[in-house]
């Protein structure tokens, strides 16, 4: 496919983000790319796709509030119903610098990986982590190399960039609802796709509460090592499966 014929998609998820949406919406049309961006409106109670919409984005506003993942996997659903060949996943808070995006898409547009996910690690990170937060991406970084078998720096990274096979994967397979990080890579590599990690900035969000405040980071350490689990006894159950299929 040429890429001429191409057809990229931003997908933004954003709750209660009217006073950031604004200011990230412009610093990504100030890259001059060529991609259409869709917010995610999860049932914001302010103006979040009405400054999305006059911005110029397109909103698709969901009637009740998904959490972070399902916000994103109705993003999904859009870009592969749409056609989409390529996506781009970013916060909407002013977290992910706009012109890193670049660098993310030239990954998966050439073919060297099927999804590409920003590393704050391996480029920048102009922000103070809670402890909490920084156990947790150390630890599930291990955890996700050491299974994978390969270095997964930063595991946590909601900046990627990726190809239809992975849009229409998340699409219709089960997504997490509240924090998709380590163990959606591992369902990816158990499925056969292809990562690599790219170097990215990210800064303090503008302004606003993250969704990882207050005692949220706890919640986050321990809900991930239930999520981690599951994968692996799936990806058991379903090796288990083949074997005794094959032994017929």
């Amino acid at each position: 496919m040429s890429a001429t014929a191409t057809k990229t998609i931003l997908i933004m998820p954003a709750h209660n983000e009217a006073s950031n949406i604004g200011h990230v919406l412009a610093e990504i049309r100030g890259t001059g790319l060529t991609l259409d961006i869709l917010v995610v409106d999860d049932c914001s109670t302010d103006e979040t796709a009405l400054v999305a919409l006059e911005a110029g984005a397109r909103v698709l506003r969901l009637p009740c509030n998904l959490g972070y993942g399902g916000a994103v996997q109705a993003g999904f659903r859009y870009a592969v119903h749409y056609g989409y060949d390529f996506g781009v996943l970013m916060d909407a808070d002013g977290q992910h610098a706009a012109g890193c995006i670049t660098d993310l898409l030239r990954v998966v547009q050439s073919g060297e990986a099927d999804i590409a996910l920003g590393s704050r690690f391996l480029g920048r990170m102009e922000y103070h982590a809670s402890f909490f937060k920084r156990v947790g991406m150390a630890f599930f970084s291990q955890v996700v190399s050491r299974i994978t078998r390969q270095r997964i720096t930063d595991p946590t990274s909601g900046f990627q960039a990726f190809n239809r096979e992975v849009m229409s994967f998340f699409a219709t397979d089960n997504y997490p609802v509240d924090f998709p990080d380590a163990d959606t890579i591992l369902l990816l590599h158990f499925a056969g796709f292809r990562l690599a990690e790219v170097p990215v900035v990210m800064r303090e969000r503008l302004s606003g509460q993250s969704m990882h405040s207050s005692w949220k980071p706890i919640y986050y350490v321990f809900k991930m090592f239930l999520s981690i689990f599951i994968v692996l006894l799936r990806q058991r159950t379903h090796s288990n499966a083949a074997r005794r299929a094959i032994a017929r």
